[in-house]
C-alpha cells in the first residue's frame, strides 16, 4: 500500500522593494532628474539657442556679434615657477647647492654672472669657489646649461636710491 504525499508547500519568497514597478519607476525618475540637473548646471550641453517670437525678432534683441553667453570650459592649471631663488647660507658651496637642485655649479654660474661678476665663466676673475653669505642665486632646478649655447647674463639688481 502506498500513501499519497502532497508536494511540499513553497513558502512565498520575500520580494525586494525594487521588484515593485512603481518604486523602480520612482527611483529611475529621481536618478534621471539628478543627472539632468547636473548636466544643465555644469553647461555640458552649451547654451540654448535663441528663440524668436511669432511676430519676429525685434531689432534691439537680435544679437549682432558672437554670443556673450558663457560656455563651459575647464580652467587650465597655472604653471609653477620655472626658477628658484636660493639665498646663500654659511657653509654653502656652489657644488652643494647644485646637487640639491639637480644641476651643475657651472650652470648656476652662468645664470648669475650678470649679478655676481666673479661667477662669470667667461671673465678673467672667474672664481666659482667664492660665494658670499646672503647672495641670492637664480637656479633652474633640473636644468643644465649647454656650454656651446650659454644664456645671456641676468641683469644686476637695482641699487637703492639714497634718501635725501
Amino acid at each position: 500500500m502506498t500513501y499519497y504525499e502532497p508536494p511540499p508547500r513553497r513558502r512565498p519568497q520575500r520580494r525586494s522593494l525594487l521588484d515593485s514597478p512603481v518604486v523602480a519607476a520612482l527611483v529611475a525618475a529621481v536618478v534621471l532628474g539628478l543627472v539632468g540637473v547636473y548636466v544643465l548646471s555644469s553647461g555640458l550641453l552649451g547654451s540654448p539657442s535663441p528663440t524668436t517670437s511669432a511676430v519676429g525678432p525685434s531689432p534691439a534683441s537680435t544679437p549682432v556679434g558672437p554670443s556673450a553667453a558663457p560656455t563651459f570650459s575647464r580652467p587650465t592649471p597655472s604653471p609653477g615657477p620655472t626658477f628658484a631663488m636660493y639665498t646663500v647660507k654659511r657653509g654653502d658651496t656652489l657644488n652643494g647647492i647644485a646637487k640639491k637642485y639637480h644641476t651643475t655649479a657651472r650652470s648656476i654660474s652662468w645664470w648669475n654672472r650678470g649679478t655676481y661678476p666673479s661667477l662669470d665663466p667667461e671673465a678673467p676673475g672667474y672664481d666659482p669657489g667664492t660665494i658670499r653669505v646672503g647672495w641670492k642665486l637664480v637656479i633652474l632646478p633640473g636644468v643644465t646649461v649647454e656650454e656651446n649655447n650659454p644664456p645671456t647674463p641676468s641683469p644686476a639688481p637695482p641699487t637703492p636710491l639714497p634718501i635725501p
